[in-house]
This record gives C-alpha cells, sequence and structure tokens, in this order.
C-alpha cells in the first residue's frame, strides 16, 4: 500500500499559497500497491503497437547471375558471377558474407510486431502508477523539483480553474513554489540524439508538473504556453 495512505486528508490552496479550511479525501487510487514490474513490463508490451512494420527488398542482393564453381579450383564454393571484361565477374555473390551479397535471414513485414496486453494489468499499470505519483520520494527520484511546495500531492481551490493569462499562472506557480520544476525544464531543452532530429523531432525536453482540473474555466489557455508541463 502507498505510504500516502497514512495522511488521508489533503489541505486545499488557494492561488495566493494560503492553505483554506476545506480539506479532500484521498482517493481510493492513490492507496494502490506500487508494482514497478507490472508497470515495466505493460510499457513495454504497449508501446510496440505504434511500431510500423519494415523490411528490405525481397531482390536485394540476389540480383546477380551467379554460379559456384564448384571443386577443385582451389576457392570457396560460394556462387560467383559470371562473366568477364569487369571486375565484377568472379566476385562472391548472394552470401551474406559477400560484398553486394543479401543479409542473413532478410527481414519481413510479417513479423509479429504488435501485442495483446490484459485490460486487467493495463489497468492495474495505471493505478500503480497514479499511486506513485503521490509518493514525494519517487516523484524527487525521478528529477522533479518539489522540496519547496507546501504540500504533495497539491490540491488547489476552483478559483485556479478561471485564470485565463499565462502571466497569472506564472504567478500562481511561483507562490505555490511549482516554478522550480520549470525552470527545471528549462533547462533540460536540448537537441535529440539520432535520426529524430532529421524527422521534424530535432528537440526535446524533460516533463513539468502535472496540472489536473474539472472544468475549463480558461485553465488551459493559462497554461498552454508554459513548457514542461501536462
Amino acid at each position: 500500500m502507498a505510504l500516502v495512505a497514512a495522511r488521508p486528508l489533503i489541505s486545499v490552496y488557494n492561488e495566493k499559497s494560503e492553505a483554506t479550511e476545506s480539506k479532500v479525501l484521498l482517493p481510493s487510487v492513490f492507496r494502490a500497491p506500487i508494482r514497478p514490474d507490472i508497470v515495466s513490463y505493460v510499457h513495454d508490451q504497449m508501446s510496440k503497437n505504434h511500431r510500423q512494420p519494415y523490411a528490405v527488398s525481397e531482390k536485394a542482393g540476389m540480383q546477380s547471375s551467379a554460379e559456384s564453381w564448384g571443386t577443385g579450383r582451389a576457392v570457396a564454393r560460394i556462387p560467383r558471377v559470371r562473366g568477364g571484361g569487369t571486375h565484377r565477374s568472379g566476385q562472391g555473390a548472394f552470401g551474406n558474407m559477400c560484398r553486394g551479397g543479401r543479409m542473413f535471414a532478410p527481414t519481413k513485414t510479417w513479423r509479429r510486431w504488435h501485442r495483446k496486453v490484459n485490460i486487467k494489468q493495463r489497468r492495474y499499470a495505471v493505478v500503480s502508477a497514479i499511486a506513485a505519483t503521490g509518493i514525494p520520494g519517487l516523484v524527487m527520484a525521478k528529477g522533479h523539483r518539489i522540496e519547496e511546495t507546501p504540500e504533495f500531492p497539491l490540491v488547489l481551490s476552483d478559483k485556479v480553474e478561471e485564470l485565463k493569462k499565462t502571466k497569472e499562472a506564472v504567478a500562481v506557480l511561483r507562490k505555490l513554489k511549482a516554478w522550480n520544476d520549470i525552470e527545471k525544464v528549462y533547462a533540460t531543452k536540448r537537441f535529440r540524439a539520432g535520426k529524430g532530429k532529421l524527422r521534424n523531432r530535432r528537440r526535446i525536453m524533460k516533463r513539468g508538473p502535472l496540472i489536473v482540473y474539472n472544468k475549463d474555466n480558461g485553465i488551459t489557455r493559462a497554461f498552454r504556453n508554459i513548457p514542461g508541463k501536462y
């Protein structure tokens, strides 16, 4: 059971970072068992469902007219290109050890790319991951800067849902000492390693606070231009 179950009541803070008189009951999902093994397994299996099939051409490396010279000529029995008058004639062909030959076990598009995951396992992984977000130690271990926030999980009054300007949202985050996590996001903006740079995915950054709201009275417009939040 998650450690946050020891304090079932959570204080509600206003936009000025002041604790109000009201308190809310911690949702039961935060008392779910934390199972990193199930979360890791389900994430690994479900991430395979976005893959697209790939394969080499069926003809690649097999488009030479070649035949083995057989035994008795003190050369390997690999098929060799026919003819003369060119460097290519007499060279080995077809084999995976030959220049210009096909690969070993050419990839096919009918590989089993996708995975089915039991629906109860998926639900278990979701509630386990949510429960882990309520433990400050685990959240800080992931790199989030929450050491100065008044409480965690941090619950705010409904008035925050009425924010419409980004500067108002920034002011609230600064008063709640949650802006440190956004500054961490700014500091981690960097170029992606690998081919993703060529595929419109040049820049990456860390994640910041997770904002959960009930009614959108302008809160999405207020927070949408702040990087890292999700």
